[in-house]
């Protein structure tokens, strides 16, 4: 199995379950540090590696665990490629420092050698309770080497003092025939993308955008890609690669149609700076992460007037990116039998984790609970979005960041350039995964 460092720490972001806030979060170490060491020493303590974006979903759950059960957690906190280098490095040598790691989903397959099964865990009632591109997620090579401690995708953030001006709503309906609302297509949010690029100060020059066009993430495309009804994200379990074919190029074609909608430098932007870009009030929409609807800052552009409801939906009907992480426990650990209980803890206690940073959980009856509540009007667009029928997990492919690194992003930053062959750039792209899963 392939072990590699990762790159582009901007992007990172949890990997969408902590978005933006991994790359502005400064590291934090605590417990036995970075630099090495054993678990927590004793049999009422358990060490837990995590990413730094990431702890605060757990904290509550470690403060209950220890009043429950008498076993503290000490956390060990590092940034998204030092977490996955710390990972490598002891997995490798066999030395190991923690008992229980929080895990990226695009991890497992990577790891899941060095990881005790989960089976027992995985009850029907459970089962039941996790969105079904997460129970996929967690099994690798017919074992469960992961629990869900949180998950998140993709929504769609709108500004409603836009939408809601009267004027606004007017002028919409008479250039498009329809009235003025989110998006729920492809179309639609093309349409309503053109009109909101507007010069509002009537200088000449553009100031509001549509939307905006990510060309240094890649999520936001495999998304599209979801969309079209394409049942297989790149890498199908045989092996085989759809890029190319005509879905992807639906996709790509829809992506970078939304170009001259967007400000410039698609190229380079990444969550982060799509985030900065939508609080600064100078885009109409934005498709981002569900956890960011918390993040907004009270002095911002548009605090007070964010809307939020479930990602758009194309030929294929409506699609996200599980992102989800998930709770692992080493094969190596001598203290299984109290990271194994932290682990069931965990998702027995997963309604903990609503009142942190993140405001994130994995459970659909958690999500569920809160969902009409207010502060909380992000959590049904992230079920609906989860549950939609198109909504598929990212290939269970131990390569796959490095697909994701030396082919796809590559293709994205390509594509977003006016001009581009989208067809050929597929074509290229699916001759370097073929060249990656052969090699």
């Amino acid at each position: 199995m392939m072990l590699r460092t990762h790159r582009h720490l901007s992007r990172r972001v949890l990997v969408g379950a902590a978005g933006a806030l991994a790359a502005l979060t400064a590291v934090t170490l605590t417990g036995c540090g970075a630099g090495g060491g054993t678990s927590a020493s004793g049999d009422d303590s358990i060490t837990v590696l995590v990413e730094a974006g990431g702890h605060g979903e757990l904290q509550p759950i470690a403060d209950q665990f220890e009043k429950d059960t008498g076993t503290s957690v000490e956390f060990v906190e590092l940034p998204y490629d030092g977490l996955y280098n710390r990972l490598n490095s002891e997995f490798g040598s066999g030395s190991l420092s923690f008992d229980v790691a929080a895990l990226d989903a695009i991890w497992l397959p990577t790891f899941a050698e060095a990881l005790t099964p989960l089976d027992d865990m995985f009850t029907d009632d459970v089962k039941s309770d996790l969105f079904p591109s997460l129970v996929s997620e967690a099994q690798v090579d017919g074992s469960f080497v992961g629990m869900p401690a949180w998950t998140n995708s993709e929504i769609l953030y709108y500004r409603t003092d836009l939408f809601e001006d009267p004027t606004q709503q007017v002028s919409f309906k008479a250039q498009y025939g329809y009235d003025l609302a989110p998006p729920t297509t492809w179309e639609q949010y093309a349409d309503i993308a053109k009109f909101f690029t507007q010069d509002t100060n009537g200088d000449g020059q553009v100031d509001l955008y549509g939307t905006d066009v990510k060309g240094a993430v890649e999520t936001e495309w495999l998304a599209t890609l979801s969309q079209t009804g394409e049942t297989n994200m790149v890498v199908g379990d045989d092996g085989t690669v759809s890029l190319g074919d005509a879905d992807s190029l639906k996709a790509l074609d829809f992506y970078t149609s939304l170009l001259p909608y967007a400000p410039s430098g698609a190229a380079q932007l990444d969550w982060a700076g799509s985030q900065n870009l939508f609080n600064q009030g100078q885009l109409a929409m934005m498709r981002f992460w569900a956890h960011a609807y918390k993040q907004i800052p009270a002095d911002s552009a548009v605090s007070g007037n964010v809307g939020v409801t479930t990602m758009i939906g194309g030929p294929g009907g409506v699609a996200g990116v599980p992102g989800a992480w998930y709770l692992s426990v080493p094969s190596g650990t001598p203290k299984q039998e109290k990271a194994l209980e932290f682990v069931q803890y965990a998702y027995d206690h997963n309604d903990l984790s609503v009142d942190t940073d993140l405001g994130l959980a994995s459970r659909i009856s958690v999500l569920e609970k809160y969902e009409n509540e207010p502060g909380y009007e992000n959590y049904k667009p992230l079920v609906d979005t989860l549950n939609a029928e198109a909504t598929i997990p990212r290939p269970a492919n131990p390569k796959w960041q490095e697909i994701v690194d030396s082919a796809l992003i590559p293709m994205i930053q390509k594509a977003v350039v006016p001009g581009a062959d989208n067809q050929k750039l597929l074509d290229e792209a699916k001759a370097q995964v073929d060249d990656i899963i052969g090699g």
